[in-house]
């Protein structure tokens, strides 16, 4: 079929299928060498390869357009001049210069995500500052550039010696008509894979890397584009709405929440506290990818974090939190609005996410001032937007003097001033003589990991992941230092939080014991005692736990729970990526997945070891209600604050 198909004017499409399919096959076994530790060596790796070669394909009926549209148009005796044969040279040599430079950004994407391009990938082609830095300052790029410029010069020597380029140019004009009727046949082949060929039709291998390995990475961004947002509706098994509040009203009444109007669609509610309430300043440091394993309190084989090690006996420290996702905007969905985490985007990042009910505006009826620091520049992922509506003041980089910044990457400010902008913010609020809530986010423990030199010792960049660890941890430790001595210091609890783990790769689709992450609650004033609680939780249940140890009562439509009130035995997390959300519950894990799928398992807390298990239809049933209803409050805009109405009512309930 090539040798019959190369002299046509469309040789050049047959041409560039064979350079995309051997750059995409060349690339699966890269990243299999990769994973070489992960992957399961048995014969599943031939399905990998087979289905691996249909998605090469169809991604290059795709990515080959942009040159079918100029064979079509271009005059039939073009490659018959000097001129026309040098455009299809370059043309042929920048589209293999493409295709290598693709796979070479795959290839790093997987080392830092063990994953195919996705919707972190579509992000990052948004955010190209802070992206395009984050690779310089990480990668020596021009060694990598030119280097990809001369390997392409020795493949394409080499295509141009196998006389496979040659046949295609001394091909005899074709007529209008029938470069066409080829061209059509194409275009058609294009659409129709497109349309037919969706990654949800990829199997679920029982080792996940083998799901990632199948796939091809310029489809899955392809993909990642055209699917961003998921309706839950369409894609997620449902129940009726009515039943699925139901079942989670039950649910959020194990705190002893008051629910007055149970046959609502609403999570609206009221939480009442036994004792005098507390107000101290609140300031929330979430740290950048720390998992709990990086900690020597949580875990004792780790020496990165001396500051937290010892800062833990002195804190109320929860040893099972899970993170509900795996990227920043998640932990501040979760972290601000207590809200199960919606399929495909944020809502940090969708429309629509105004006036919505969080833990600030919850603070704020107590006369709290409440803001958002960040050390890089909050547009990034939306967040000065979303934090900026819901009634946080935002405080990041574009907001500061460059005499503020002695360190920066791309990502933003070192996480000394970062936090060195903090104790000015609460010196301020402090003479204002209002109490204050900061929610705070570093960005040290991040990718290229650059911090000033000479504060630990390990190297800047050099030392990777451990080294951002360990200078955040320093830096959270001179931060403590200094604010010991000022005067609101006793009289402020600080809450330490991860945003998300460092990694979720596994081998099974949601991967539990990558999701574990710290939390440490430290009052110097002694408003809360030091001790530590066991109870699983997720992120959504920090905020009604915070206010639970300050005895607040108040309204809200949360839907985490104070865990220190409920039966051990009731604690569960949320966890998920962009298009699986799981409920653990004990041992168990429900996943819901896209097409209305799920899939169950039984998560081994001692190995931490997660096997497939027979579905426990009781917690499929909670997960259904947790996720469909927190998008149902979401497409109608119901997850307001309570209105003042709405908040005296509640506060009446007994």
């Amino acid at each position: 079929m090539v040798a019959r198909e190369l002299p046509r004017r469309y040789g050049g499409l047959v041409l560039f299928l064979l350079m995309f399919v051997g750059v995409a096959q060349f690339s699966r076994l890269v990243l299999l060498g990769q994973a070489a530790r992960s992957v399961s060596w048995d014969m599943s790796l031939l399905g990998v390869w087979v289905i691996g070669l249909v998605y090469d394909c169809a991604a290059g009926l795709l990515w080959g357009l942009p040159l079918w549209l100029a064979l079509t148009v271009l005059p039939a005796g073009f490659f018959s001049r000097w001129w026309g044969r040098a455009f299809a040279h370059i043309a042929l040599m920048l589209a293999l210069y493409a295709l290598l430079f693709g796979a070479v950004a795959e290839w790093l994407f997987w080392d830092e995500f063990s994953t195919r391009f996705n919707f972190i990938a579509v992000d990052y082609l948004v955010y190209t500052q802070e992206v395009v830095g984050n690779i310089r300052e990480s990668y020596p790029m021009p060694a990598i550039l030119v280097g990809l410029g001369v390997l392409t010069v020795v493949g394409y020597v080499l295509l141009v010696q196998s006389g496979l380029v040659g046949q295609w140019l001394s091909g005899p004009a074709e007529p209008w008509r029938r470069r066409w009727r080829a061209g059509l046949c194409w275009l058609v082949a294009a659409a129709v894979a497109g349309v037919a060929l969706e990654e949800r039709y990829i199997p679920s291998f029982a080792n996940n890397y083998h799901r990632e390995l199948a796939k091809n990475g310029l489809w899955s961004l392809f993909a990642a584009f055209r699917n961003n947002e998921l309706a839950y509706e369409q894609f997620y098994r449902t129940t009726p709405i009515d039943q699925a509040f139901a079942t989670l009203h039950e649910a959020l009444g194990a705190d002893g929440a008051q629910l007055p109007v149970s046959a609502s669609r609403d999570t609206l509610r009221a939480i009442h506290n036994p004792g005098p309430e507390l107000h101290p300043n609140i300031i929330q440091i979430t740290v950048e990818s720390l998992s709990a394993e990086f900690l020597g309190c949580y875990n004792p084989e780790s020496k990165l974090t001396p500051n937290l090690d010892a800062l833990a006996p002195q804190s109320l420290m929860f040893t099972q939190l899970y993170a509900t996702g795996t990227r920043t905007d998640r932990g501040m969905e979760a972290l601000t609005l207590s809200l199960p985490p919606t399929a495909g985007r944020s809502l940090v990042k969708r429309p629509f996410n105004e006036h919505l009910c969080t833990l600030g505006s919850v603070l704020r009826t107590r006369g709290y001032d409440t803001a958002f620091i960040y050390g890089g520049y909050g547009y990034f992922d939306n967040m000065n937007y979303f934090f900026g509506h819901n009634g946080y003041r935002v405080v990041d980089r574009a907001a500061v003097a460059a005499s503020d910044i002695t360190f920066a990457n791309a990502w933003g400010a070192c996480d000394e001033d970062l936090l060195r902008w903090t104790l000015r913010e609460a010196d301020a609020a402090y003479a204002a003589e209002k109490p204050f809530h900061h929610f705070v986010m570093t960005t040290s423990n991040h990718r290229p990991y650059t911090y000033p030199e000479g504060r630990i010792d390990l190297p800047s960049k050099a030392a990777g992941r451990a080294g951002g660890v360990k200078y955040t941890d320093y830096a959270i430790g001179e931060f403590l230092r200094e604010a010991a001595t000022k005067p609101w210091f006793k009289n402020t609890i600080f809450v330490i939080v991860a945003d998300h783990c460092g990694s979720s790769a596994g081998k099974t689709e949601l991967p539990v014991e990558k999701y574990r992450i710290p939390l440490l609650i430290y009052a110097p004033g002694g408003q809360i005692a030091p001790g530590r609680i066991d109870t699983l939780m997720s992120q959504i249940d920090v905020p009604p736990t915070l206010l639970g140890l300050l005895h607040w009562s108040y309204a809200s439509r949360f839907f985490g729970l104070d865990v220190r009130r409920i039966d051990p035995a009731q604690g569960r997390a949320l966890i998920g990526n962009y298009q699986k959300l799981g409920l653990l519950s004990g041992e168990s894990l429900a996943v819901l997945k896209p097409v209305r799928q799920t899939s169950a398992y039984r998560y081994d807390f001692s190995t931490m070891k997660l096997t497939p298990a027979t579905p426990d239809d009781a917690l499929t049933a909670q997960a259904i209600a947790q996720y469909e209803t927190a998008s149902y409050l979401y497409t109608h805009r119901a997850y307001a604050p309570p209105e003042a109405a709405e908040a005296a009512t509640l506060a009446s309930t007994p």
